[in-house]
């Protein structure tokens, strides 16, 4: 079962992912400020930030092939 899923495969999948959930949650950021929620919204964007290393790491991952 372990062999079913090449490590190259998972990990475009979490590469892929990871793209997808940036701009979701850069909008509900957005929309937690306009309410007023500053401090979630700044905590958010740190979160946001670590996405983007991460999503850059994973994807030199993937280019070098593991």
């Amino acid at each position: 079962m372990a062999g079913e899923y090449p490590s190259s495969d998972v990990l475009e999948r979490i590469y892929q992912n990871q793209l997808g959930l940036e701009p979701a949650l850069a909008e509900l950021t957005r929309h937690a400020e306009q309410q007023g929620f500053i401090e979630v919204g700044d905590d958010v964007r740190g979160a946001l930030w670590s996405i983007g290393e991460n999503a850059g790491h994973t994807k030199q991952g993937l280019i070098k092939g593991l």
